[in-house]
């Protein structure tokens, strides 16, 4: 053998045995390393979380150590909580929800689940059109049901966004108890940066309240069955109070009216419709006296136009808290069952 073969061969062997050296070395030295070093704790706000939550509903620590570490923050969420849509005033905020697409839309979706639109109407009490422009509002009758991770919007909430932190601690709570009951993986469930989830967009605490199977498969699928969304949000509804026939909102001419507190009082119903006529405000709809009225005023393209909103019109605001919100549900409602009379009078 040449000697230069020699050579070659013994720089392999010192080359190898360098390798092997080092490799050794390396894995000592992670063997040396404590696991609080490769993993770095959880921030204690976090751990105290876990050992709460574990303690008062029996789930074990670890799974939830892990499962939590695996959240991510997102700063986008912080930024879509901070300025959500709703916030825009009603003309704008309008224009971009009753309009001709989603009312064409909700009334293919009305007709394409009638049996259980009319069913959930029989049984909760509540209209159709209602339900429909809901889901129309929340996810475009399901077709956008969020792409954020649940577990990673509701802990960026939870614990990095002050001002509603207690609320999604809670939220975060419900989530892992929902996950629990229905074995769901909690790590791969997506929703909106919220954290609601499926096709009406529940929050955890609303899903594991109210959520209904309408479908009779055995499971509340929010995600999966259109049916247990409608009977879900019917169900919702009506747990809140929904007066079947009743008014919703009505436009009014507040004349002279010296209204002052009366339109800070808050959004739940707090004035006689007569007292507030004898104030001067004229309501633009009959209206029973007797009957309880929220004042505010929305921003339309001419200028602010004030609104009396009673008892449904409440129960549409605990779907969302918003005067615009709940006046989108109601206005796309009353589009939409419009055009599915329309199209029902042409078939």
């Amino acid at each position: 053998m040449p000697a230069s073969c020699d050579l070659a061969r013994n720089g392999r062997d010192l080359t190898r045995a360098r390798f092997l050296r080092l490799a050794l070395a390396a894995l000592a030295l992670v063997l040396a390393t404590p696991a609080s070093a490769a993993t770095p704790p959880l921030r204690p706000e976090i751990e105290i979380f876990i050992t709460e939550v574990a303690a008062k509903h029996g789930l074990a620590e670890a799974p939830l150590r892990k499962l939590l570490r695996q959240a991510q923050v997102r700063p986008s969420i912080i930024r879509a909580m901070s300025a959500p849509g709703t916030a825009r005033p009603w003309f704008e905020y309008r224009r971009r929800i009753v309009e001709p697409v989603r009312i064409e839309n909700g009334a293919r979706f009305w007709a394409e689940n009638a049996a259980a639109l009319e069913r959930a109407r029989r049984e909760f009490g509540i209209p159709e059109e209602l339900i429909v422009a809901t889901i129309g509002v929340e996810t475009l009758y399901g077709r956008h049901t969020g792409s954020f991770k649940v577990i990673d919007a509701l802990t960026t909430l939870a614990f990095d966004y002050p001002p509603r932190a207690a609320f999604f601690r809670g939220e975060l709570e419900e989530f892992l108890l929902l996950a629990r009951e229905a074995g769901l993986d909690a790590a791969s469930i997506r929703g909106s940066y919220a954290g609601a989830i499926g096709v009406p967009q529940f929050l955890p605490s609303s899903y594991r309240k109210y959520a209904v199977d309408f479908d009779g498969d055995g499971r509340r699928d929010l995600a999966g069955s259109v049916a247990d969304a409608i009977g879900s949000v019917a169900n919702y509804y009506r747990s809140f109070g929904w007066q079947t026939g009743a008014p919703v909102v009505v436009p009014a001419d507040p004349r002279e009216a010296e209204l002052g507190a009366v339109l800070t009082a808050g959004i739940k119903p707090h004035t006689k419709v007569g007292e507030l006529r004898a104030k001067g405000v004229v309501p633009q709809e009959p209206l029973d006296d007797n009957a309880e009225a929220t004042v505010f005023y929305v921003q339309a393209e001419d200028g602010p136009k004030l609104m009396l909103g009673l008892n449904n019109f409440y129960v549409i605001t605990r779907y969302n808290r918003s005067t615009n919100y709940a006046m989108s549900v109601w206005e796309l409602a009353t589009e939409v069952r419009a055009r599915h009379s329309a199209g029902s009078s042409a078939r």
